[in-house]
């Protein structure tokens, strides 16, 4: 995956959803097959969700690769969902990150919005 077909996807979303997305950082060199897998359906799914609960207008994406570790961030400013309402969404991802070594995070603020964060080492 390259950083221009993602702030396509990116963008398509935005126009499909009425939702701002901000992009704070994409990776200027092909992802590896398996980060790149990881970091798309992860996104899929999060956006998804941020549709779904219908309250947030922006979005935010930083996508980075630095010393043999993926970090995605993605941050909206909906409702401030709890990590259990994403749950069952990340449920899978959760299991495939920590099988990899890596950790993911979601932490909601009433009324301010939600952060999603994962970092997973690719070496």
């Amino acid at each position: 995956m390259r950083a221009v077909p993602l702030a396509d996807h990116l963008a398509e979303w935005s126009a499909r959803t009425g939702i701002t997305v901000r992009v704070w950082a994409l990776p200027r060199e092909p992802l590896p097959a398996m980060a790149a897998g990881l970091a798309h359906g992860m996104l899929r799914d999060v956006l998804e969700e941020v549709e779904r609960q219908g309250s947030a207008r922006t979005v935010s994406v930083a996508l980075t690769l630095t010393a043999g570790r993926l970090r995605l961030t993605v941050s909206d400013d909906g409702s401030g969902t709890s990590a259990d309402a994403f749950e069952a969404v990340l449920r899978d991802r959760r299991a495939t990150i920590a099988g990899l070594g890596g950790r993911l995070a979601v932490n909601g603020v009433r009324g301010e919005g939600t952060t999603i964060s994962a970092a997973v080492p690719l070496t």
